[in-house]
């Protein structure tokens, strides 16, 4: 078998990232590094199959985090080959899997929860066939403050300016039930609703106190908001958060650390979403599983192009699973024992 330095495995992601924002076929034309697995280069031990892999917009991190995770799919497997499509996340490639445009997709958890349930967004439309391959990374609930704002706790933000998120955005519903873990409801604020770039210029401002975000760690706006600004991070009480966890199922218990944001004396507990690999449940189960395999087994190579493979776990891709896991998935994960 040929290898490849690592390098270039970095160097095709960083091509898939800069390809435009419509359907892309990821650049894999080499086998990267010391392919691990079981089956000999020139027996694959499956016809060829062609997917597509629903992700986000090319300046977020699902598009590029999608592409490695295709390379190493493409390259681990010898005969799975992955088209990386740029969308518009979670909601739009739910919809893709849906129409059968999209065979795989990235998606928040809980969006996935709404879509599949037939609540929020979906109640005149649910989605069934749809299943869960794996848990990738937390996207954590984020409640960034004005250190001079008076706000504590959640409970201090009955009457306060904060903005909840986009308009029908995941990071709402987050929003919301948390103020309602707090007894609090939109009402019991003056809210606006603004993306996180726009956000952290209501701070700046002094048009806003505060704001929610969801989204994997560091978030950017918050970084460059933290160099001109004194903030804080407000955390969540852990009996509020067993009853969100308890409520909502997809959340997840998660420490933000000073790791993260250099502006933290000490780590701040919240809850998390998952970013998660979602399929069709047409998708074949010896696909399913290998899929699933080629992630696990080469995540050493992920993690040298993309910051986010530092997450992949046996045991943390069964978190947070808020559709069951397609067969093929499940019975990798249960000959790991994790399940």
């Amino acid at each position: 078998m040929k290898k490849i330095f690592l390098s270039s495995f970095v160097f095709l992601t960083l091509i898939v990232f800069l390809c435009s924002c419509t359907v892309n076929q990821t650049p894999v034309e080499e086998e990267i590094g010391e392919l691990p697995n079981d089956y000999p280069e020139s027996e694959p031990p499956h016809s060829q199959v062609r997917l597509t892999m629903a992700t986000g917009n090319t300046s977020g991190t699902y598009y590029p985090y999608g592409g490695v995770l295709a390379l190493a799919i493409e390259a681990s497997t010898g005969y799975i080959k992955i088209i990386v499509s740029s969308t518009g996340a979670s909601e739009e490639n739910v919809q893709q899997i849906s129409s059968g445009i999209a065979n795989l997709a990235i998606v928040q958890n809980d969006v996935l929860n709404y879509a599949y349930n037939g609540t929020n967004n979906w109640s005149d439309n649910p989605v069934k066939e749809i299943s869960t391959l794996m848990s990738l990374y937390p996207e954590v609930c984020q409640l960034i403050v004005s250190a001079d704002s008076g706000i504590n706790s959640v409970a201090d933000l009955k009457g306060k300016r904060i903005s909840i998120g986009d308009a029908g955005s995941g990071v709402q519903y987050n929003a919301l039930q948390i103020l309602e873990a707090y007894g609090l409801s939109a009402e019991d604020l003056q809210i606006q609703q603004l993306g996180f770039s726009a956000s952290a210029d209501g701070i700046r401002n002094n048009t806003l106190d505060g704001f929610f975000a969801t989204s994997g760690l560091p978030n950017n706006s918050v970084l460059e908001l933290a160099t001109s600004h004194n903030i804080n991070l407000i955390g969540l009480d852990d009996n509020k958060i067993g009853s969100l966890i308890s409520k909502y199922p997809y959340y997840t218990k998660t420490a933000v650390s000073e790791k993260d944001y250099g502006f933290l004396s000490a780590a701040v507990n919240t809850v998390s979403v998952q970013a998660t690999l979602v399929a069709g449940s047409e998708l074949e189960e010896q696909v399913a599983y290998d899929i699933v395999k080629a992630i696990i087994e080469y995540k050493e190579n992920i993690m040298v192009a993309h910051a986010k493979g530092a997450y992949i776990d046996p045991k943390y891709a069964v978190q947070g699973i808020s559709v069951s896991l397609h067969p093929g998935a499940k019975k990798y994960f249960q000959e790991l024992g994790v399940l």
